[in-house]
């Protein structure tokens, strides 16, 4: 062995350990500008990535550097809209093997089933025989012999693929295919964040004269119903903030889970024209939903246009309008009839008074006359509370107890509730806080509440009928709860019925209006009322009102 090396170095006068030294280092120094020449390209790609430069323009420089390193002949971009991948540049034009702008086919294409996997793919054009997919074709007619197809990964998706085309075969090793990997993913980044760019700038120039001055939700949605654009009112609205609309449907907002194939939506898109509906959303807020047709320059429908506007606050006004016309009404009826009752209602009042002191105690007359005076007083008492009632007017709030307000209800309803076979059980807490309110608003809540107990046993063929009312008193309110073993509610009906106008009641029997009235009331005192209900066994409502400040 030593006598082969004397002889080397005898025939090329440099010792074998050069000859080494120096082959190395060349090989180094060849990596080293092709590291350098690959940041080159990565640092052009990000100075010369902008919404100025054309992507045909940044395919041809990504190109000229890649060619320094590479022996790459044609650069080509498909990107994914709607669902569809799509040959958006080939760099040299006359290298594409699809037009620019139309779709590739799914079946059998090489580029979808990198994109599909997420893998990259360096395929050799009249080599590699393990599969034949539909663009070799056209890459044997542009006479490239190797083709490296890259994904293009954005934000943890796929946005498209790289394609990177070659008229000879070349030896790509893991670092090669990792750069141009990182090449792939560094082109992504720039092309999302066009993409974005443009959509913000689309979006502003789209909707900033329309829906800065409205302030009531607008939203555009395509025709499967998913929102592509909503203005600010929208997200507050519907507490959109933080989430991805694109994957919420007009009709995911507006009805939750239930499936409505009556939607304004469906109408709209079916029938080309404006619709209309009042909906109720779960937490109760009634909207009124107009949705109107968006067309373009061929007439061709590509969207919907759905204006939303709360009219809550609008429908809970009418209701208590109208039921405080009919109260009014009924105010002055009762009104007249009190008065009118009142005056003979006196005369045997003080007759019976006078023959009870003409009589002895222990006559039998007396004892008759004992009882028609009795119930006179009680007829008289329940006339009085009518024009207490009636006072619609009076509706300034003071300190008042709410076992007041009911004492006052029973002594109006009380009888008729026992009248129908009800038992009706009172526990009124003689602790309870005095509270600031309006009197002869809170017993309409009271009669509203026990005339549903009343009306909902009345419904049900059962032995034992009974009402509990109580009331009571923590630190913060005062409680008072109608408890019936009633038909109860079924769990659609609770979200519907302090809805204005809902009621399961015939038509001679409810309005719907009560509970309505009753919330709005309960609410005007700094309240509310709640409702526990099971459909079969019963049903109790909580009225729950603050204590007045200074007695707690």
């Amino acid at each position: 062995m030593s006598d082969r090396l004397q002889m080397i170095e005898r025939l090329v006068g440099v010792s074998s350990s050069k000859i080494n030294y120096y082959t190395e280092l060349k090989k180094t120094i060849e990596e080293m500008k092709k590291k350098n020449t690959q940041l080159e390209i990565i640092n052009e790609v990000m100075r010369s990535f902008n919404i100025d430069m054309s992507m045909d323009d940044m395919l041809k420089n990504i190109l000229e550097k890649l060619q320094q390193i590479f022996p790459l002949k044609r650069l080509s971009l498909a990107i994914f809209k709607s669902g569809q991948l799509i040959l958006t540049n080939v760099y040299p034009r006359d290298y594409a093997h699809v037009d620019v702008g139309n779709p590739i086919q799914k079946a059998g294409s090489l580029y979808w089933e990198v994109a599909d996997s997420g893998n990259s793919y360096v395929y050799l054009v009249d080599q590699d025989n393990r599969k034949k997919y539909n663009e070799i074709s056209a890459f044997e007619k542009l006479e490239l012999r190797q083709v490296l197809v890259f994904p293009l990964f954005g934000k943890g998706r796929i946005l498209g693929v790289l394609s990177l085309g070659s008229t000879w075969k070349k030896e790509y090793d893991g670092e090669d295919l990792s750069f141009l990997q990182q090449l792939s993913d560094q082109l992504a980044v720039c092309i999302e964040n066009v993409r974005l760019y443009n959509e913000v700038l689309n979006s502003k120039k789209e909707w900033e004269q329309t829906f800065l001055g409205v302030a009531d939700p607008i939203m555009l949605v395509d025709l499967n119903g998913h929102i592509l654009r909503c203005n600010g009112s929208a997200y507050s609205f519907f507490q959109l903030s933080g989430k991805n609309v694109s994957y919420i449907t007009l009709d995911d907002l507006l009805y939750g889970q239930q499936v409505e194939s009556d939607s304004p939506f469906q109408e709209t898109r079916n029938t080309k024209e404006m619709a209309y509906r009042e909906i109720t959303l779960d937490d109760q807020t009634i909207c009124e939903v107009h949705t109107y047709p968006i067309m373009n320059e061929k007439e061709e429908m590509y969207g919907v246009i759905a204006y939303i506007k709360d009219v809550t606050e609008k429908r809970h006004f009418e209701a208590r309008m109208m039921q405080s016309g009919k109260l009014a009404a009924l105010g002055e009826m009762a009104a007249g009839v009190a008065h009118e009752l009142n005056n003979p209602l006196t005369a045997i009042l003080g007759n019976t008074q006078l023959l009870m002191r003409k009589m002895n105690e222990n006559e039998p007359s007396h004892v008759l006359l004992a009882d028609i005076f009795k119930c006179s007083k009680r007829c008289q008492d329940i006339i009085r509370n009518l024009l207490t009632f009636s006072r619609q007017d009076e509706y300034l709030f003071q300190t008042c107890s709410i076992n007041e307000a009911v004492e006052q209800v029973l002594s109006l309803i009380g009888y008729q509730i026992r009248q129908s076979h009800i038992e009706l059980e009172v526990s009124l807490d003689p602790d309870v806080s005095l509270i600031d309110g309006s009197i002869q608003q809170l017993e309409q809540i009271i009669i509203n509440l026990l005339l549903n107990a009343k009306d909902a046993l009345d419904d049900v063929n059962r032995t034992s009928k009974k009402i509990f009312l109580q009331t009571a008193a923590s630190k913060e309110e005062v409680t008072l709860s109608v408890i019936d073993n009633g038909t109860g509610i079924d769990s659609g009906g609770l979200k519907e019925i302090f809805h204005p106008f809902y009621t399961t009641k015939e038509a001679v029997k409810g309005t719907g209006l009560g509970l309505s009235v009753s919330l709005g009331i309960a609410e005007a005192h700094g309240g509310t009322i709640d409702v526990k209900s099971e459909l079969g066994k019963g049903s109790e409502f909580i009225l729950r009102l603050p204590v007045k400040k200074d007695s707690v």
